[in-house]
């Protein structure tokens, strides 16, 4: 009886030990209250994954096709489809450089900075204007072009010979919904007929080419590669002449030329990665990508 009280009495005192060792082990250890804060920034990518938004399809920054060839890439979230265009150049050039693997989806135009925002997508590289407005939404990098205001009309249109946006008086006219064309330059030109804003490029420039609208304002680039494969469409520049859009200063101006790749706001470790991309680029590096860019479009038929 001795015998088997004193394994009880062990075996309680074994089972209170565990119980006490089990207590110890749920409770956190004490916070320095000094310790400096955990570093909160957003990392510059995922596992080399460089996640990049744009439309796939705004010619001749960026357009689908249903191959690879000329360096197309996949588009991650559209089956069997493929990007290509100056954006696509650029972005290579910046994974090439950082050692990043490259992945393209296709994000409406109005969707690019939310997707920015909510961490969808690492960057857009999309053909954005680098515009105040929308730098209070993300951070930018570059300039990656510098793109003239232009208007786009037909040959046979009476607005043909413009020389200045005073010569578009009266005329209708529309632009990509959410630029800076549609949304500051169009209302300068006396007694626009402001049509229905674009959803995209090729939507745009279908209603100039089916005669919904007199004229289209959008960038030098867009402007190139629709003539390119219509010949029945001219451009207007009136860039540098008094008889140009007018902005309050060269700074304004200069936001609104100037193209750029967007970033989460903070992340200043991938803004620094791809403008160190970009800072060794001229101006002339760049005219000649977009040329390129062009020409492809322009030999795949403005597909």
């Amino acid at each position: 009886m001795n015998l088997r009280r004193t394994i009880a009495t062990l075996l309680a005192a074994l089972m209170l030990l565990a119980l006490t060792a089990c207590g110890a082990g749920t409770t956190p250890p004490a916070q320095d209250a000094n310790a400096p804060a955990e570093e909160t920034d957003p990392p510059a990518t995922e596992s080399n994954q460089f996640r990049v938004g744009m439309e796939c399809a705004y010619a001749p920054y960026n357009w689908t096709q249903t191959d690879d060839s000329n360096g197309a890439v996949p588009i991650s979230n559209v089956k069997g489809a493929y990007v290509n265009g100056y954006d696509v150049m650029i972005a290579k050039r910046i994974c090439d450089a950082n050692g990043w693997k490259l992945e393209i989806v296709s994000t409406d135009w109005d969707s690019l900075c939310p997707g920015i925002q909510s961490g969808s997508m690492d960057a857009n590289i999309a053909g954005q204007s680098m515009t105040a407005d929308r730098l209070k939404e993300v951070d930018m990098a570059g300039p990656y072009y510098y793109a003239d205001i232009v208007v786009l009309t037909r040959k046979d249109s009476k607005y043909a010979s413009a020389t200045s946006i005073a010569d578009l008086a009266g005329g209708k006219g529309t632009a990509q919904s959410g630029t800076i064309w549609y949304q500051s330059c169009l209302p300068q030109i006396k007694d626009c007929d402001l049509g229905s804003p674009a959803e995209s490029a090729p939507a745009m420039i279908m209603a100039l080419q089916s005669k919904e609208v007199d004229f289209v304002c959008t960038d030098l680039p867009t402007a190139r590669a629709a003539v390119e494969n219509d010949d029945s469409l001219v451009v207007l520049n009136f860039a540098g002449t008094d008889g140009d859009f007018q902005f309050a200063d060269e700074a304004e101006r200069a936001e609104n030329v100037n193209i750029g790749i967007s970033v989460r706001k903070g992340n200043t470790e991938l803004l620094e990665k791809i403008n160190s991309v970009l800072s060794k680029m001229t101006k002339d590096d760049f005219n000649n990508l977009m040329d390129e860019a062009i020409r492809i479009h322009s030999e795949m038929g403005g597909k």
